[in-house]
């Protein structure tokens, strides 16, 4: 591993930077602490990272004394674990939570969101509770330019979140057009879904049922809980913000 000249300071601040600075810790151990432990669960969950690089910082961050590398022969899986080192950084994590939420303009924290990793997140935010006792499809189409552009959610009772990127075969309950800004939005409490339907930004069709408690199968994350979470404004400059479009008008059309 290649090292950096130190910066020379007797604050302990600058040491831990030292420790979690490399590009991509502080997102790995974010995923960890959501509960992924599986080299490409991790990978999902982070987006842009190649498996490569993640495989040399998981190294790193175990000689480091973050986590640690549990490997079960029989089952032949190999699960990432953090230490008592990474879980006492969960305030700190939080801390930097609360700071972008109150301190970060929505628009610049959520801007960078990609589809599919907002898709990964999702998956572990239904609450299956609210939802049908029987396997519900929906279908997330995003209103922008991206390489894929919709993705389907399958829950199952019984069985965990299936996210495709594929037409999974099954008749479809609910639509859900948006974009990634207005979604994210939604679930960091940047934004509310009656809000993003009256901009046109986030449109609901199908079963009357699920478009009426997306607020109760779809739970905002907790760091919507905190005071004075800065809000997207209705007017947007972001290129991935846009309404509703063809697909919203075809069936509207209908």
């Amino acid at each position: 591993m290649a090292t950096q000249k130190p910066y020379g300071m007797i604050c302990p601040i600058t040491r831990a930077c030292d420790v979690l600075e490399p590009r991509w810790t502080i997102p790995i151990l974010v995923s960890l602490w959501a509960g992924e432990t599986r080299f490409n669960d991790l990978r999902r969950a982070i987006g842009s990272i190649s498996p490569a690089l993640l495989s040399r910082r998981l190294k790193e961050m175990e000689e480091k004394g973050l986590v640690n590398r549990v490997e079960d022969r029989a089952a032949g899986t190999v699960d990432y674990i953090r230490t008592d080192v990474a879980l006492a950084l969960e305030p700190v994590l939080d801390g930097l939570a609360k700071w972008a939420q109150q301190g970060l303009e929505a628009e610049f924290a959520l801007c960078t969101a990609k589809a599919s990793v907002l898709m990964w997140k999702v998956r572990r935010l239904f609450n299956r509770d609210e939802l049908p006792k029987r396997r519900v499809v929906m279908q997330f189409h995003f209103n922008e330019d991206l390489d894929y552009d919709t993705y389907w959610a399958v829950l199952t009772p019984g069985a965990p979140v299936e996210i495709c990127s594929l037409i999974p075969g099954f008749d479809i309950d609910l639509f859900i057009e948006t974009n990634t800004v207005s979604l994210l939005g939604i679930i960091l409490g940047r934004t509310t879904i009656a809000r993003e339907q009256e901009l046109g930004t986030l449109f609901l069709s199908g079963d009357a049922v699920l478009s009426r408690t997306m607020d109760r199968w779809l739970p905002r994350s907790s760091y919507a809980d905190f005071d004075g979470v800065l809000p997207l404004p209705d007017q947007r400059s972001h290129p991935s913000v846009v309404a509703a479009g063809p697909m919203r008008q075809a069936r509207a059309a209908r």
